[in-house]
């Protein structure tokens, strides 16, 4: 069993001030307020509402933070943290400045920082405000795994040519980095539970989590070409 199903709640913060003050390394998720980000959350954890899921796109207005860590564990092993969806035309302009200054702020100084989930509807990758966060991510030297979230929207051929686009925009950055820096892509549906197993075997990779394993595909940097294309199942 993966250790991300023992995350829990831990908590809520809307100003960097209030981020927790742990050197316990983290994973953030990131992406638009439709992408799915909270129902993958839930499939990746195996719970049903650890991250509050909404009909309603932008209801996630705060940092959440999700504790992993072995039942009865005194402290945690790492951090799961949900961040605002972006995107979102209804919300004000206010709230929507307010959340850009948190996400930039947060995924460019945060030192606890291991990587980025970036959630994408695969049938609509790298929007302008997919490629801000990748842009805002990108000098920390971290790596970044994408989520093409919805893939059981797709036909198989569709969802070939979405990857393999999804790794050329992925090589695109890593030839402009003078360090590589692994930067990856999956596939991945909630509804089918496809692409589960890879994505918890990235988070528990960058996490030094124990049911950690190699990817079974080479990142993409400046030294390294993926694969052109994946099999959809």
């Amino acid at each position: 069993m993966s250790l991300l199903h023992q995350a829990r709640f831990f908590i809520t913060v809307n100003h960097l001030r209030d981020l927790p003050a742990t050197a316990v390394p983290e994973v953030a998720f990131a992406g638009r307020s439709n992408a799915g980000k909270s129902t993958a959350i839930n499939i990746l954890c195996n719970q049903k509402r650890l991250a509050f899921s909404s009909r309603t796109p932008g209801r996630t207005q705060h940092i959440n933070y999700f504790s992993v860590a072995p039942v009865k564990a005194p402290d945690p092993l790492a951090f799961l943290v949900d961040l605002p969806g972006y995107g979102y035309a209804e919300v004000s302009g206010s709230a929507k400045y307010h959340w850009q200054g948190l996400l930039s702020d947060y995924v460019q100084t945060r030192q606890q920082l291991a990587g980025l989930i970036l959630m994408m509807d695969a049938r609509r990758p790298f929007t302008d405000l997919d490629c801000q966060m990748v842009e805002w991510f990108l000098p920390t030297g971290r790596p970044i795994h994408v989520l093409l979230t919805k893939a059981d929207k797709l036909t198989n051929s569709e969802n070939a040519k979405a990857l393999r686009e999804a790794r050329k925009m992925l090589q695109g950055y890593a030839e402009q980095l003078e360090t590589p820096v692994p930067l990856t892509a999956q596939l991945f549906s909630s509804l089918k539970r496809r692409g589960i197993e890879e994505a918890q075997g990235v988070i528990a990779g960058w996490l030094n989590l124990p049911e950690a394993q190699k990817p079974e595909r080479g990142p993409a940097t400046a030294n390294a070409v993926p694969p052109a294309s994946d099999p959809a199942a």
